[in-house]
């Protein structure tokens, strides 16, 4: 094993700690306050509706060189990426709007 392996292994394990520790100490910190993890249930059941209707209202179809391999894509994983593609653009024009209204209104105050 080569030191770069072992340096490469080290840096994955290092990144799996801080995603597990990124995730879970917030969750640890808000347990003192229960308000907020409301507030974080009512924001991911808002996104996760927002997925649902752009899930509906994606297209299954499927052109016929995408159907043979390597892509092998069927009806039902073209409408998922169709919803996550939407709801994706959904949030990106929601983000920008919200920037743009706060650089409008920090002018006009």
């Amino acid at each position: 094993m080569d030191t770069y392996d072992i340096l490469l292994y080290g840096s994955y394990i290092l990144i799996a700690v801080g995603a597990v520790v990124a995730v879970l100490m917030p969750l640890i910190k808000s347990l003192d306050n229960p308000k907020s993890l409301l507030k974080t249930a009512v924001g991911i059941v808002a996104i996760v509706v927002l997925f649902f209707i752009a899930y509906s209202i994606s297209s299954n179809e499927v052109l016929p060189k995408f159907e043979a391999s390597p892509f092998n894509l069927t009806p039902e994983l073209s409408q998922l990426v169709g919803g996550m593609l939407i709801t994706t653009y959904i949030l990106t024009l929601g983000a920008l709007a919200g920037i743009v209204l706060t650089e409008v209104n920090k002018a006009i105050k």
